[in-house]
């Protein structure tokens, strides 16, 4: 099947642009954290908060799912302004769609500490569940190995989709990550000067 990467320019969401540059959207900060954090400290805590595995697992599951669904529908998009999906054409071919808000100057320097929350949330949760995929395996609690799975898999899906909004659309791994990690460094060292990927335009790639 062919894959077909498109860029949109991103001029208006739900909210006006002057609602953008006025808020910094505390409600969905706090809401990229919740669901990811609080799946975390209940399988952890699953032994001291219950006996029932079938409600700790579907606990943590919930969460998981809630959280998928929060950061790809709507804290990616008011935090850092990016969006993605994956849709199935009549012909069955994938099509990997992306936007962009257009940001002004004024817009980044209000919205940077959202960012750093935003990619920091989204980068360290799907290693905490990496830990505890090997944890799981190394002490024979194979129960667990399904939940974990899942929760690798649901916060992977989003990091790989945010991170191919970021890029741009590239399709090549090692240039994704070479191209992200430097970015972020850039950014780390140098906040005030960083600006965000443009992806303003329409722009079209076919692999």
């Amino acid at each position: 099947m062919g894959k077909y990467w498109i860029l949109r320019g991103w001029e208006k969401c739900c909210c006006d642009e002057d609602c953008f540059e006025s808020s910094r959207h505390p409600v969905a900060t706090f809401f990229h954290l919740f669901f990811r954090v609080s799946a975390i400290v209940t399988y952890v805590g699953c032994d001291w908060f219950s006996k029932s595995f079938v409600g700790c697992f579907v606990t943590v599951l919930l969460l998981l799912s809630f959280d998928f669904w929060s950061v790809k529908n709507v804290t990616g998009r008011l935090m850092v302004g990016l969006r993605w999906w994956n849709q199935i054409d009549e012909d069955g071919k994938s099509h990997w769609i992306f936007e962009a808000r257009k940001v002004s100057p004024d817009m980044v320097a209000a919205t940077e500490a959202e960012a750093r929350v935003f990619w920091l949330g989204l980068i360290i949760c799907p290693m905490i569940w990496i830990v505890f995929f090997f944890s799981s395996l190394f002490s024979l609690k194979l129960k667990w190995l399904a939940l974990v799975i899942a929760g690798i898999s649901l916060q992977a899906a989003n990091l790989y989709g945010y991170v191919l909004c970021k890029m741009g659309g590239e399709s090549d791994v090692s240039k994704i990550t070479a191209s992200f990690l430097s970015q972020t460094v850039f950014q780390t060292a140098c906040p005030s000067d960083f600006q965000k990927p443009g992806l303003e335009g329409l722009e079209i790639h076919k692999h």
